[in-house]
């Protein structure tokens, strides 16, 4: 589904954020990235977005429809003037012809009476669900999530990560996380991709072969994470 070969960033000051990366994810798959501060993992998904064109290598993305990438950051971003309704299918293509789907999307991230509803009287879980479903009604190839919840307290950002599942279950969406939560990136991904150095570099692929929905509390899922805290705290030694 997305293909990115020998992909590398280099700022205007010459320092660059990441080098010759390359990988391949398939339909479907939750793609996990970590990494220590300034490797260059957001950076990265930015590019991967078009939001930053201005980098080296090639990025392909397989059988890609009108709206091949969807987005979501740390924060919502909504439009406090507009409602529910307005944010999810604020910038849409076609806006008007997806006006009667709104309510699919509604019931897909649990807001099914909020529709009317504007951002002030929304919970932050709710104000993110609303992002998610904007990113969705788009129906990308591929959805990126920058940090998605980090922002939020754990209870909600349990829920959120287990609304993911639910949706990529459903609709088989192709998914890049770039968190600095393990837990999260060992519960939601298929692989995890471990940047590390300065500039980053593709340093570790890890497969998660623990079946879905998970066990927070697996033995296999805990020896990953000790795994992926010693890489870790070996990168920062190194930094």
């Amino acid at each position: 589904m997305l293909t990115v070969k020998e992909a590398t960033r280099t700022f205007n000051d010459g320092l660059a954020g990441f080098q010759n990366i390359s990988f391949s994810i398939e339909e479907g798959e939750t793609i996990g990235v970590l990494g220590t501060s300034g490797c260059g993992k957001s950076t990265l998904l930015r590019v991967l977005s078009g939001l930053d064109q201005n980098f080296e290598g090639a990025i392909e993305i397989a059988g890609a429809g009108e709206q091949p990438i969807g987005m979501i950051f740390q924060e919502p971003r909504l439009m406090p003037w507009l409602t529910v309704k307005e944010n999810i299918l604020f910038g849409a293509k076609d806006a008007k012809k997806k006006q009667g789907a709104i309510q699919e999307y509604l019931n897909l991230v649990g807001l099914s009476d909020f529709g009317d509803y504007y951002p002030k009287d929304l919970s932050g879980g709710m104000a993110q669900r609303v992002a998610i479903a904007r990113a969705l009604i788009g129906e990308p190839d591929v959805l990126l999530l920058d940090e998605p919840f980090s922002a939020l307290d754990a209870f909600t950002k349990m829920q959120l990560q287990d609304l993911l599942l639910e949706i990529q279950k459903k609709r088989l969406t192709t998914m890049v996380v770039v968190t600095h939560d393990i837990d999260e990136a060992l519960y939601l991904c298929d692989r995890i991709f471990i940047l590390g150095g300065q500039p980053g570099t593709l340093q570790v692929e890890m497969p998660i072969e623990v079946a879905k929905p998970r066990d927070r509390g697996n033995a296999i899922l805990a020896a990953k994470k000790a795994e992926i805290l010693d890489l870790l705290h070996i990168e920062k030694a190194v930094d």
